[in-house]
Formats: C-alpha cells, structure tokens, sequence
C-alpha cells in the first residue's frame, strides 16, 4: 500500500426487513469509526435482496429507510461513499464473471445455501440465492478492499472471495488483493431474544426475535421483558451452560462500550428482572438519537437520494477503473 494511503474498507447491508439490533452490533456500529481511519465505501444491497420475492413499492421504501439508517448510525457522506449497490453497474458484471470461475459444487457447500434450499422443494430455489456468494465477492474485491467488518455467519463468503481473488490472479495475472475480515470478539452473532441457540434475525417469524432500530421505547422494554432467560439466576456470561443471559450480556456491553467482566460484577446478587430493566434503559438511550436523526433524515428524502447519487458517482469511478483493467486481462473489447 502507498504510503499516507488509507487502506479500503467495503461494507453493505440488505434492505430487506427491519435493521435490528443485531446489524447494528454486528457490523453497523464499527462504520462511523471505521472511516477515520479507511477510504470506506458502504452500500445498500437491493441487488442481493432479490434473491427473495419483494414487493416493488415496499423495496424502494426499504432502500431509503437503509440509507437513512446508516446515516442516522453515523456515516458520514463527507467521508464515505454511501451509495445503492445496482446504482453501480459494476457490481453485477464482475459479479457475473466471477461466476464463470466458481465451480457448482462450491456454492451447493455454502451454509446459508443449504439451509435455506433445505426449507424448500429444489424446484423453487432461485439460481440467485445459489449464486449469492459470487455477487457478494463482487462487491468485496471491485474496490482493492482491504478490509471486511463482517458477522461470523458471513465469514464462508469472504472466503470464497479470497479464493476467487487468488483464482483469477493466477490465471489472468495479478489483480485483486485478499481481503481480510474484521470480526468484533464478542456480537460478532448477537442471538434471538426468543430463541438464543439461532441468530437473531428480521426474517424471524416473530418479532419477539429482534429489536429494530426503530422500535418505540416501550416495544424495547416489552421484547426485553419478555427475552428468553436461563434456569437459575445467577448472570454470568457462558455460552454452554447460559446462552441467553450471555446473549444479553453482550448485547449490553456492547450498548454501553462496558465489559462483561464489570457487568456481571455490578450485577452480582441481583435479579434477571433488575438486569434486563437496566439493559431495556441502556438500548433506548443508545437509539432514541438515532431515531431522531432519522426522522430528521426522513423530512428531507430528497437530500438523502442526493447522497447517494453522489456516493454512487464516487463508488463508480472506482469500480470503473477496477473493470477496465479485469475487462482487458479476460479478453473483452
């Protein structure tokens, strides 16, 4: 890397259902400080939504609502390119050559394939959910990426990038770095209120399961009231024996940048009924300036599609530059 470069990040998030608190943690929390310190490019990925039927009106309602989101969250347009993945055309043609480089068998082996065609007969499984991974090493390896904040549950498809990126490099040459990942220690996989053995997820058939970003004060004390807790009463962090009070034990560390160590020392003697008061207290306090700031978004859609017409026209001269040179090694005029 040049010296005095900063090095790439790339992010994205789907637009399908509601940004919970589990993204958030995951993932969305690390970008405001992720682009003091990379050339960051964050997108909203409507193209992997369609691996799902949506309905048209409901998906540009979601894409601007995501856009808000992450602006509220704490991206800032002045440095970050925030943009709309199919608004960068890019996206789709690399994503459609690495496809000719990817065996089938490869991408039959990825988990969330599997579970998911698992749940259908193999008639009605798209060939977009098949090929997934493929766009998704697209987004990754079109901006020289560096670096990858990602929840565990994705770690599979950065994989497969890697080793497409290395694929390509040793039949066309020297082209695409070898991302690596950035995986928080603890919510790297924040787990349903519900049902602390599965991810929690806005999928979910229950709502019970999440807390979105933009749930009220008292939907947030109601799922937390009601979250799954373990037999006895002691909290303590152990995911074997106590997986849904550890759960939220590092949903609440994590809300308050405070260690598990000294939570589960401050609450040592002391109800579920206490903890789970105080980490409702602490989520509402972490969201309502964020809610703010995107009903504050929200009153100026017109700005906000202005970000990301900007952002796209950033993202673009990269990505750009990156097919030019993939174009000319594969042999398209």
């Amino acid at each position: 890397m040049e010296k005095g470069k900063k090095s790439i990040a790339v992010s994205a998030i789907q637009c399908s259902g509601n940004i919970h608190i589990g993204n958030y943690l995951g993932a969305i929390k690390q970008f405001p400080k992720l682009q003091e310190t990379h050339q960051s490019y964050f997108f909203i990925a409507d193209l992997h939504a369609l691996t799902e039927p949506q309905e048209p009106e409901n998906l540009k309602k979601q894409i601007i609502e995501a856009a808000m989101l992450y602006m509220a969250c704490g991206i800032d347009p002045n440095k970050s390119a925030l943009f709309i993945q199919s608004h960068v055309s890019e996206h789709a043609e690399l994503g459609w050559i690495l496809n000719t480089l990817t065996p089938l068998g490869e991408l039959e082996r990825m988990t969330q394939f599997k579970d998911k065609s698992a749940k259908s007969n193999k008639e009605s499984v798209l060939a977009g959910l098949l090929n997934y991974p493929t766009l998704m090493a697209a987004d990754i390896l079109l901006y020289n990426t560096d670096a990858v904040p990602i929840g565990e549950d994705q770690l599979q498809h950065l994989e497969l990038a890697r080793t497409l990126a290395r694929k390509f490099n040793s039949r066309f040459g020297q082209t695409f770095k070898e991302p690596k990942a950035i995986v928080a220690k603890i919510g790297a996989r924040i787990m349903g209120l519900d049902n602390p053995t599965k991810k929690m997820s806005k999928s979910a058939s229950s709502k019970n399961n999440y807390i979105a970003l933009l749930d009220s004060e008292i939907e947030i004390k109601r799922k937390i009231k009601i979250a799954v807790t373990d037999s006895g009463k002691e909290i303590k962090y152990d995911p074997v024996k106590k997986p849904a009070i550890s759960n939220l034990l590092a949903i609440f560390s994590l809300i308050t940048d405070t260690s598990i160590a000294k939570l589960e020392a401050e609450y040592i003697g002391k109800s579920y009924a206490e903890f789970k008061s105080d980490l409702a207290d602490a989520i509402v306090a972490t969201l309502t300036p964020i809610q703010q700031k995107y009903k504050s978004l929200a009153a100026d859609q017109q700005s906000v599609l202005a970000v990301l017409k900007d952002g796209a026209e950033k993202a673009g001269k990269e990505a750009q530059r990156t097919m030019d040179i993939v174009r000319q090694k594969i042999g398209l005029l």
